[in-house]
C-alpha cells in the first residue's frame, strides 16, 4: 500500500509559480513510479509528469514541457512539481499518482494506476 497527499494547490497569476509537494508512505521502494496528472473543468484526467523513484528518470507531457519541473527528495519521501510560467490553462485539480511500474512512459495513462492523492487545485486566472 502507498498513500499520498498532496498539498500546495492555490491562485497564482499568469507568469507566476507554484510549487507542489506529494508525501508518500508506506511501500516507497522498488519500481515505484510516481507522477502528476491534472483534471480541468469538463476534460479527462491528462498526464503531466512522472519519474522513477529509484532511477530519477523524468518524462513530461509536451504541454508543460520547459516549464515544469518533477523531482524527489528521498529522505522526506515526498515529491515535487516545480511549475513556472504558469498559463490559465495550467488551471485544473492536480493529482499525485504511484504505482509499480518498469519504466516510467508506463506512467502516461491514468488508467490502472493504483495509488491516487485527493488532489490539489492550481487556479491560473485569465
Amino acid at each position: 500500500q502507498v498513500q499520498l497527499v498532496e498539498s500546495g494547490g492555490g491562485l497564482v497569476q499568469a507568469g507566476g509559480s507554484l510549487r507542489l509537494s506529494c508525501a508518500a508512505s508506506g511501500r516507497t521502494f522498488g519500481s515505484l513510479a510516481m507522477g502528476w496528472f491534472r483534471q480541468a473543468p469538463g476534460k479527462e484526467r491528462e498526464f503531466v509528469a512522472a519519474l522513477m523513484w529509484s532511477r530519477g528518470s523524468t518524462l513530461y507531457a509536451d504541454s508543460v514541457k520547459g516549464r515544469f519541473t518533477i523531482s524527489r527528495d528521498n529522505a522526506k519521501n515526498t515529491v515535487y512539481l516545480q511549475m513556472n510560467s504558469l498559463i490559465p490553462e495550467d488551471t485544473a485539480v492536480y493529482y499525485c499518482a504511484a504505482d509499480f511500474r518498469s519504466t516510467v512512459q508506463a506512467m502516461r495513462v491514468p488508467a490502472g494506476i493504483k495509488y491516487w492523492g485527493k488532489g490539489t487545485l492550481v487556479t491560473v486566472p485569465s
